[in-house]
């Protein structure tokens, strides 16, 4: 090819490409909006701010049927040495979500694990909530000890489920305001 035919051709190739780029739309602009604040609460769960929650060893007859659950579990965040300038704050759970159902925490996959089965939370007032999402406020005091409780329970997802290690994880976020 000459140098002219080359020349013309990137020319050619440079037009469509720059013609694609414009003719991509758009429906939206999504804003995310925030603050990193200097000073907030002190979690205290425990070593490593980690938690353990003991679920129990629950029968899988106690399950009846796809959407039955067992008895839940209360369990408390503390957070301590708040500031003045915080006054309440919110939870939002994070972890791997149940097939298709991100109100419920998926199993851990490990040998031996139960089988149509998942974890659900709730808030202070067992209400469901879902993963990814804040939990109602919880108001906050300083120079005291603030304790934020929340529930898990055992939920099926199948209308079978299978016996087996029922362990799972997630990790928490405080946004304070």
């Amino acid at each position: 090819m000459t140098q002219k035919k080359v020349i013309i051709a990137s020319v050619a190739s440079l037009l469509m490409l720059a013609g694609s780029a414009a003719a991509q739309a758009y429906d939206g602009t999504v804003k995310f909006e925030g603050e990193i604040v200097g000073s907030a609460c002190t979690v205290d769960i425990g070593a490593n701010n980690t938690m353990t929650v003991n679920m129990g060893k629950v029968n899988k007859s106690a399950f009846t049927g796809a959407g039955s659950t067992a008895s839940a579990t209360k369990f408390t965040l503390k957070l301590k040495d708040c500031p003045s300038t915080v006054k309440g704050t919110t939870v939002k759970f994070d972890g791997k979500a149940y097939e298709g159902d991100d109100s419920v925490l998926a199993l851990t996959e490990e040998s031996g694990v139960a089988t149509g089965v998942g974890i659900q939370l709730a808030d202070k007032t067992q209400s469901v909530l879902p993963l990814f999402t804040a939990s109602a406020n919880y108001d906050l005091k300083p120079n005291t000890t603030n304790t934020l409780d929340f529930y898990a329970r055992y939920i099926a997802k199948a209308d079978v489920v299978e016996a087996g290690l029922a362990n799972a994880v997630a990790t928490f976020t405080m946004n304070y305001n």
